[in-house]
């Protein structure tokens, strides 16, 4: 039985796995659903997903993953497991060597967390890379080179800026604002605004759906619908593209900040290949409407949208597979 080398990409939203030589073969949400008391699962991933906010009492559908790192180890295992067998099941699956992208500043306790629940789905060794760095290998750039490449990995639970040389990272910055925040804020807005009670789907559809960060970027309605927090009634509303900037503001100034401090920490060389390169986005956040022009303008360089955003993480983890070598300097004993 062949063992084959498995990439995944633990994501806060969405868990996608490579299998050496079939390439990208799982995109799944990361959540769980489990009976309350006896603790069973019952769905995992999409199907999971489907019952957020939508289940009864005893059944609860759960993300295990908060803010880029494990909040429940023990979901985390059986999820990661489900995945594997999964893409997988027992026909070629034979202890895999798994690399696994992490954010850049989780402590070493996590860091274990995430190696002993690898270990456990039966991983005969297990490599641990960061993010951004694969990241930036998947979304095409040539880290290995004497030169400065710069990323900005917008995730579900975490961002990720790093400026990356000769295949290391130089300066970065992790910060735990990204996607799920953006929904937050825009449930927070609507309930302080328009006293309304929406729900973490609703929040992400009016994100995607007429969402920009640019000023006057889009000029686009929607209706939604939700519990009004006077009457306890359901109740529709309408609500301006305008406004979803307005309420993404100050989780969108953070990353802007974070940029620019990685920026002014560069060494000058580097900070001069940036100008000539540009900054590469990539991670779901990346698809934000208008954040591409608002780097651009406060960053004062060119900044690109990854092709296929979503996937350049796990894609690089594909890529480090086949250099193994050359990565398992940060092997874990």
């Amino acid at each position: 039985m062949l063992s084959k080398d498995i990439g995944i990409d633990l994501g806060t939203a969405n868990v996608l796995i490579h299998v050496k030589g079939r390439g990208v073969v799982l995109d799944e949400p990361s959540v769980v659903a489990i009976e309350s008391d006896t603790k069973r699962v019952l769905a995992v991933g999409e199907e999971a997903r489907r019952m957020v906010g939508r289940t009864p009492g005893n059944i609860v559908a759960t993300r295990p993953l908060r803010d880029g790192v494990i909040a429940d180890f023990e979901i985390t295992e059986m999820m990661l497991k489900y995945f594997i067998n999964k893409v997988g099941g027992k026909r070629w699956y034979s202890h895999p060597r798994i690399l696994i992208c992490a954010p850049t500043n989780i402590t070493s306790v996590e860091q274990k967390a995430i190696r002993e629940a690898a270990e456990r789905c039966g991983a005969r060794e297990v490599f641990l890379e960061e993010e951004p760095k694969a990241a930036a290998i998947g979304a095409g750039m040539d880290i290995f080179q004497p030169s400065g490449n710069m990323v900005v990995d917008i995730g579900g639970g975490t961002t990720d800026v790093a400026v990356l040389s000769m295949g290391d990272i130089v300066t970065s910055s992790s910060l735990k604002i990204a996607g799920d925040k953006f929904d937050s804020a825009i449930m927070k807005y609507i309930k302080s605004k328009y006293k309304l009670l929406i729900g973490e789907r609703t929040s992400e559809d009016i994100k995607i759906r007429i969402g920009t960060v640019y000023p006057d970027g889009r000029n686009e309605t929607m209706d939604i619908r939700g519990r009004d927090m006077v009457s306890g009634l359901p109740l529709t509303i309408s609500i301006h593209s305008n406004e979803v900037q307005e309420a993404l503001w100050d989780p969108v100034a953070s990353i802007v900040t974070a940029a620019k401090s990685v920026l002014e920490r560069t060494p000058p060389e580097l900070s001069a290949d940036i100008i000539d390169r540009g900054v590469i986005l990539t991670g779901g956040g990346a698809m934000l409407h208008g954040i591409d022009q608002l780097l651009a303008d406060e960053l004062k360089v060119p900044v690109l949208v990854a092709e296929d955003p979503m996937s350049c993480v796990v894609k690089g983890t594909g890529i480090m597979l086949d250099n193994l070598d050359k990565v398992s300097k940060r092997k874990f004993g």
